[in-house]
């Protein structure tokens, strides 16, 4: 990551397990570079499923990927409120600008209330039984949602407002200096 810098557009390339391509995300502006974690932002970006259909984003998102955890987030600012998606997911890596990583199925819905859900449990259990994951990688997966669940109800890093706010500002900030 020594080259990638504060501005930096990149693009997200999220993988399965057996290596095929998922989905595509094509747009993702660097605003902050840490010895843990990637933070990126972007708003209205085009989304690639795998099987060729297309949409466009409807929020700002603020994007932690790290460098060590099995998960990635995905804060979504919404008029609601703040929701997050949180991936459970390979530590990324960063190629000619392309973030990658492999999603693993589980995810972890947190809603501005504060309550969550651990979204597809029975495409985890397929994908795993089809891929073969080793029983190795599953207590790492498994234990990668429990550590985010944690963060969750102790209400630390990622689930902070005022850090995602922070990012949010730090993104404006970034896009007013680019208008001038």
């Amino acid at each position: 990551m020594d080259n990638i810098n504060v501005g930096d557009n990149l693009t997200i390339h999220c993988y399965k397990h057996n290596g095929i391509l998922h989905r595509v995300c094509e747009d993702a502006k660097v605003i902050e570079v840490t010895d843990e974690a990637l933070v990126c932002a972007n708003y209205k970006t085009k989304i690639t499923e795998s099987d060729g259909r297309s949409y466009n984003t409807n929020e700002l998102a603020i994007l932690i990927f790290y460098k060590k955890n099995w998960f990635n987030v995905i804060a979504q600012l919404k008029e609601q409120g703040l929701f997050y998606y949180c991936n459970i997911a390979s530590p990324f890596i960063i190629e000619n600008n392309i973030i990658k990583y492999i999603d693993y199925d589980l995810d972890l819905r947190v809603f501005p209330d504060g309550g969550f859900r651990i979204l597809d449990r029975n495409e985890y259990k397929y994908h795993k039984r089809i891929m073969h994951y080793s029983n190795d990688l599953d207590l790492i997966l498994k234990t990668e949602l429990q550590n985010l669940i944690m963060l969750k109800k102790e209400g630390k890093s990622p689930f902070q407002a005022n850090e995602i706010e922070k990012y949010y500002q730090k993104y404006v900030k970034l896009q007013k200096n680019a208008k001038n």
